[in-house]
């Protein structure tokens, strides 16, 4: 079957000021093309990558994908960050003031993408990757640390902070996601794990 390499996109401005992205669009930092550029001398052999269009996402796995000699870079929406509705931009004291009470609690406000549509439109876009890849195919797809999360929750994994450019392995077998071992791909410092 082939292999799904999950991975978070490289430090971007908004991680570096500790605010929560969700679908907002901020550049890597310079630390971040870093990551990525490291990365890729970690990486083995990769069929194809694929991304999310956000542009910290897209832009991680440009730098990968030039210097890997893989590509060109697919993206797929299917796999943009989950939308943080108002917590969009905030800082985790700010979510605090806001809402008190529902980081700790798990409470989410309205217009905060649930797992359910957030699990179901990236199954839809992992399940495509896999049925058009060929049996022994690598597929490195570059997304985010709420994707990651996610997938975790749902198969009762440990679900711990995912640096940048760490992510964690997957695979279609007879239909069901199968969870493989998680990966960390850079050893610098990074920064706190925001949407």
């Amino acid at each position: 079957m082939p292999k799904l390499l999950i991975v978070r996109h490289g430090q971007s401005e908004w991680n570096a000021l500790g605010r929560w992205q969700g679908q907002a669009d901020p550049p890597l930092t310079n630390l971040g093309e870093n990551q990525a550029k490291k990365a890729s001398q970690k990486l083995g052999l990769f069929d194809s990558i694929v991304s999310s269009p956000l542009q910290r996402a897209k832009n991680t796995a440009s730098i990968i994908s030039e210097l890997m000699g893989v590509g060109p870079v697919v993206t797929e929406i299917g796999l943009m960050e989950r939308d943080a509705g108002p917590w969009q931009g905030l800082t985790r004291v700010e979510i605090e003031n806001g809402w008190p009470g529902f980081l700790d609690s798990g409470n989410r406000p309205d217009g905060y993408e649930s797992n359910p549509d957030l699990l179901f439109r990236v199954f839809e876009v992992l399940k495509k990757i896999s049925e058009n890849s060929k049996p022994l195919d690598n597929t490195l797809i570059i997304s985010h640390a709420g994707i990651v999360h996610a997938l975790e929750n749902l198969h009762d994994q440990p679900s711990t902070k995912v640096p940048n450019l760490g992510g964690r392995w997957v695979e279609f077998v007879d239909g069901d996601l199968i969870m493989g071992k998680r990966v960390s791909l850079v050893t610098e410092e990074s920064t706190p794990d925001l949407l």
